[in-house]
């Protein structure tokens, strides 16, 4: 970990994790050396299955989960849309008030066939379980603000009444322990945490939900062999998650690759350590106690902005707060330069919502 900031060329205090990942020098190479094949005309498009079968294996990994329970995309509520297309008609979603919308949307859209959504505050999800609920459909993380679903609750709520979880892991996997087995589906964008280009996402499912999906989306990426997939009928899918496959964007995986596999091999346990750990460095240094999230929301004043960027500190504002995220391009000095310039600018009773005194 002392070294793996070496690994990022950023010109800025760069704490926008969640809007983006920057993507490690490794990776950065590896595009430019497939683009160069790209351009020369000696590119081989079957050689780009071998990054994405080794990137399906370093999430894997990464999310306890084996290669055969991964599907890899370009996009998280493609995936959502197919758990949402597969639900029996009239059938109840309960989800996080302001989630994500890209696993809320594929819901609301199937109220002609009597799916309804019923929104409720993340802190009470577990409690509004009921044996009406389908399905549960929630971030790990949220993207607004950085809380974290009571995961170990609402496993056990959906256990008493039978419900299927949906676990958008976007803004976790990268920095936060998942076992992604302990629930139904799970849904992740690449291109945050796993520090990999925009066009790579993973859809997970336990092997008894496979026959309950209909893959909408198949296409011949889906045959138990792509290519003799490629023309013609009968279906010829992949006996495991494969048959969720949409053919992936070549060169988002050829970057996405050592990335991922960088992020296997350092361990989630350290990229932990060290993402919550600078997180809590600017909490501390800002004043707010210490919390269980790698972003930071916080209520900041008309100034701010111009002292960021005067001082090239790079975040985002979500939900009308300054949210901050950090991670592994991201060190000591760099959260120490930005809690210094946030530091006066943070409004007066401004509280993270993230921190363990209000969970």
């Amino acid at each position: 970990m002392a070294t793996a900031r070496a690994e990022f060329d950023a010109r800025v205090t760069y704490l926008n994790t969640a809007t983006y990942g920057l993507p490690p020098r490794r990776s950065w190479r590896a595009l430019q050396r497939s683009m160069d094949d790209w351009r020369a005309g000696i590119a081989d498009a079957r050689a780009y299955d071998t990054s994405v079968a080794a990137t399906r294996s370093s999430f894997a990994r990464l999310v306890g989960v084996s290669d055969a329970q991964v599907a890899v995309g370009s996009q998280v509520s493609v995936f959502a849309g197919l758990v949402a297309g597969s639900l029996p008609e009239g059938a109840e979603v309960l989800t996080a008030s302001g989630d994500f919308t890209s696993i809320l949307f594929p819901f609301h859209a199937q109220s002609g066939r009597g799916i309804t959504v019923r929104e409720v505050p993340l802190e009470g999800i577990s409690d509004a379980v009921t044996t009406r609920t389908a399905l549960v459909s929630v971030s790990a993380v949220q993207s607004a603000d950085g809380r974290l679903t009571d995961l170990d609750a609402l496993r056990s709520a959906c256990e008493t009444t039978g419900t299927r979880v949906l676990l958008d892991i976007t803004q976790a996997a990268g920095w936060l322990p998942m076992d992604a087995s302990r629930f139904a589906y799970t849904v992740c964008g690449g291109y945050k945490w796993l520090l990999s280009p925009r066009g790579t996402a993973y859809f997970t499912a336990r092997p008894e939900m496979w026959d309950d999906l209909v893959p909408i989306a198949a296409g011949w990426y889906a045959g138990a062999e792509p290519w003799e997939s490629i023309y013609g009928g009968p279906l010829r899918l992949a006996a495991d998650a494969r048959r969720f496959d949409v053919s992936p964007a070549w060169f988002a995986w050829v970057a996405a690759d050592p990335a991922v596999r960088w992020l296997a091999e350092l361990g989630v346990d350290a990229l932990h350590v060290h993402s919550l750990g600078m997180a809590n460095r600017f909490r501390a240094g800002v004043g707010l106690p210490p919390g269980d999230s790698a972003i930071v929301s916080v209520q900041v004043g008309d100034g701010a902005a111009r002292a960021m960027r005067d001082a090239q500190v790079v975040a985002a504002v979500r939900a009308g707060k300054l949210r901050l995220s950090f991670h592994l391009c991201t060190g000591e000095r760099e959260v120490d330069r930005a809690a210094e310039v946030l530091r006066s600018h943070i409004a007066l009773g401004s509280t993270d919502v993230a921190t363990r005194s209000s969970q």
